[in-house]
């Protein structure tokens, strides 16, 4: 494979999966505001990957519900690279996918259905329209076809290759727990846990819980609250990425919950759709305030220009 025409330099590696409320884009203003020193991380909602991959830790767990993905990504690194690459373009040349073939997709798609196999998932993906993932209730994948669009194309393989590198370079254990489940008593106050949890007030489809995994509501917004002032008795350092405010609409549940803790802090994100600065009167009141709550006091970084491609 030639990589010269891709290649370039990047602050962070992406995540070859274009991942609804992928946190790429604001590494560069939560990372610096994660400890400094991280024995074991963990990506409770770990999704796209995009926080997990990028983290300086002795240990990453990567844990999603969505057992399909996570096994992707454990098979990304049990291959490599370049077997990898080899798998998914003997697929793709058996299957004659490409941005036209929809029938090929649709053959592809069924065999994916009936089979499961991991890489399959992320050829599936590539050639999806938008390169979302979507299950139907029955867990089986039915996005559909990216026709024009979607394809294997080198930018996506450039951000697979740095992905899968970086994948092996670090050690990770991969887990497809529910949050409530999640065995916290294996970490300890140099631990760091990482919660990206779908956001309650956004009307993502993921929250609807119409696909096969469990929904997000009311319940899991209150439950994980109480998981995060757990790790905080326990003196364990925890990170949260939620929205306050969404085009007008208040996330009532997190804000009682950050009036009942004066000691946890607020630092809010800049985001492209929107005016971050929650006291600020002239914010877009169609657009949200997101933020990052910690339970302790994070460092006051300068923040700099990310590269993207």
């Amino acid at each position: 494979m030639n990589l010269t025409a891709t290649k370039r330099k990047t602050k962070y590696f992406k995540s070859p999966l274009n991942y609804i409320g992928g946190k790429y884009k604001i590494l560069n203003q939560i990372l610096p505001l994660f400890p400094k020193k991280i024995n074991q991380f963990v990506d409770l909602f770990a999704g796209g990957g995009n926080v997990g991959i990028n983290i300086q830790a002795n240990k990453v767990f990567f844990n999603d519900n969505l057992t399909y993905l996570i096994e992707m990504y454990a098979e990304f690194k049990k291959l490599g690279f370049q077997e990898t690459l080899i798998y998914i373009e003997n697929q793709i040349k058996k299957y004659e996918l490409s941005q036209t073939n929809e029938s090929g997709y649709l053959k592809f798609r069924d065999n994916y259905n009936q089979n499961r196999n991991p890489l399959d998932l992320f050829v599936l993906i590539a050639y999806s329209f938008n390169h979302q993932i979507r299950f139907n209730n029955s867990h089986e994948y039915n996005n559909p076809f990216g026709r024009n669009r979607s394809s294997f194309n080198e930018t996506m393989k450039f951000n697979l290759y740095q992905f899968i590198t970086q994948l092996n370079k670090i050690e990770t254990e991969f887990s497809t727990k529910c949050f409530s489940e999640f065995d916290f008593s294996i970490l300890n106050g140099d631990d760091f846990v990482y919660a990206d949890p779908p956001y309650l007030i956004t009307t993502g489809t993921y929250n609807d819980g119409k696909r096969g995994f469990k929904g997000w509501s009311v319940n899991e917004e209150k439950l994980l609250l109480k998981k995060l002032d757990l790790l905080n008795e326990q003196n364990i350092k925890f990170g949260l990425s939620n929205v306050i405010e969404h085009k007008g609409q208040q996330n009532e549940i997190l804000q009682n919950w950050l009036n009942k803790h004066n000691d946890y802090k607020i630092n809010f994100i800049n985001i492209n759709y929107a005016n971050s600065n929650y006291q600020t009167k002239n914010r877009d009141k169609n657009g949200s305030v997101e933020v990052l709550i910690t339970n302790y006091e994070p460092p006051k970084p300068k923040i700099q220009e990310q590269t993207l491609f």
